[in-house]
């Protein structure tokens, strides 16, 4: 057997394999002598059909499978002591003119190989990191809604300026179908409070969605949306109104801060809006991780130069799933994944030059704190050791969910890693201000 390479370019490459009888003879009478032992054939003994009747039934297609067997355990192992960094898998040159009753076999497999690149950490156009602050405004809100969670509630025969409406949204086109809870006068305008005002239980009321509440996330959070849906989302939306309440608003007291805190953390108004601020800044601060590697992983790729075997790719592509694709499909396809292709390149690149690594023990440990948390939630606050690593051991025999938790835990240390090696833009903002300056950034 005989393997050669063939450079193309700097990203593309041709390897070729020789076969001859020599590399597979052997097996093959192997293969044959055992089917002669366990053959079944009428009129004659087991194991006494002549060998000539076994090749001729048999012998091709044990061949065929032994060349192909041989062909990708030379080409897997020849790639890996080569070292290639290759994209996608081989792809098998057709040979119009192949013959299976030849005496030499060649093969020719292309390549798509990664490109060599470094990667600027430290380039002149910074990204920006935002630092998200609890406004004043966004504490006397929540301190409104605890007192409102909290407070004496009555029900009311038709809706007033004041009463809280429960009703369920719908607009089947966008496959919006969300109950939910609030205040008539959150709504924004006169002329949405006038079409909920003297409303009673079993009104079916038709609202426009440009305009509805004063800020995005209020829309969001009652039509049960995403970020992503909800910038200048402007459709038509019919509430069905089934509960009207007026709620008196608890007292800023020891009984009410005894329900909210049983550890009696806080006992006054000011470590109440402390406390507040506090948590909502820890929430603001995952938001602005996930902001930043979003930002981040934008920079790099729009700032790390490279050609990619951009026409081999293509064709991979068209083969690699389930059904093929058109030549058309398949450039459709490259388009869509390239700007993925390029991050996956260049955060292995990081990683490999900064020594990043994940190990197994790593992922239980993420794992198990993902779990403790998740069982924080249902009151569980000190589960045992051995339950932790049951769960875990559970989760990460789930392929799926092992990939998922992988991917979240590499994102982590990438993160980390960036903040120490990064030069970044910092800008204070509001909760409110974040969210239209980001999303403005990404229209």
């Amino acid at each position: 057997m005989n393997i050669t390479k063939e450079n193309i370019d700097a990203l593309n490459a041709v390897v070729k394999v020789d076969i001859v009888a020599d590399d597979y003879q052997a097996k093959v009478t192997e293969l044959l002598t055992d089917y002669r032992k366990k053959a079944d054939i009428p009129g004659f003994r087991k194991g006494h059909v002549p060998m000539g009747m076994i090749k001729k039934q048999y012998g091709k297609s044990i061949m065929i499978d032994e060349v192909n067997k041989l062909l990708q355990d030379s080409l897997n192992k020849f790639l890996t002591e080569e070292k290639l960094d290759i994209l996608g898998n081989p792809l098998p040159r057709v040979k119009e003119d192949f013959n299976w009753d030849a005496e030499t076999f060649s093969f020719e497999f292309e390549l798509g190989l990664a490109p060599e690149f470094d990667v600027d950490l430290k380039s002149k156009k910074k990204v920006t990191q935002y630092n998200i602050v609890a406004t004043e405004d966004l504490i006397d809100e929540e301190v409104k809604n605890i007192q409102t969670r909290y407070g004496k509630m009555s029900s009311l025969d038709e809706a007033t300026e004041h009463s809280n409406v429960t009703g369920t949204f719908v607009n089947e086109e966008k496959g919006i179908n969300k109950k939910s809870t609030f205040l008539v006068n959150d709504l924004k305008g006169k002329k949405n409070e006038k079409k909920l005002i003297g409303a009673k239980v079993g009104d079916v009321i038709e609202l426009e969605t440009k305009k509805l509440f004063e800020d995005d996330h209020k829309l969001q959070h009652v039509l049960g949306v995403s970020h992503d849906e909800i910038h200048d989302l402007d459709i038509k939306v019919t509430l069905t109104v089934e509960e009207i309440t007026k709620t008196e608003p608890a007292d800023l007291d020891k009984e009410l801060f005894d329900k909210l805190f049983l550890d009696g953390s806080v006992t006054t108004v000011t470590e109440l809006r402390e406390k507040i601020k506090e948590d909502a800044e820890k929430q603001f601060n995952q938001q602005g991780d996930q902001q930043l590697l979003n930002a981040v992983t934008e920079h790099l790729v729009e700032n790390t130069k490279f050609d990619l075997p951009a026409e081999f790719l293509q064709k991979w592509l068209a083969t690699a799933g389930e059904k093929e694709l058109t030549p058309e499909e398949a450039t459709e396809e490259y388009n869509k994944s390239e700007k993925g292709l390029r991050y996956q390149l260049i955060e292995g690149k990081i990683m490999k030059d900064n020594n990043i690594k994940l190990d197994y023990a790593e992922l239980v440990d993420y794992a198990k704190g993902f779990i403790r948390t998740q069982m924080a939630q249902f009151g569980n606050m000190n589960p045992e050791e051995k339950e932790l690593d049951d769960i875990a051991g559970r989760i990460l025999q789930n392929q799926e969910e092992a990939q998922k938790l992988q991917s979240q835990l590499i994102s982590q240390k990438l993160l980390a890693f960036y903040k120490e090696n990064m030069n970044f833009k910092t800008k204070e903002v509001s909760y409110e201000d974040f969210i239209k300056e980001v999303y403005k950034t990404e229209k």
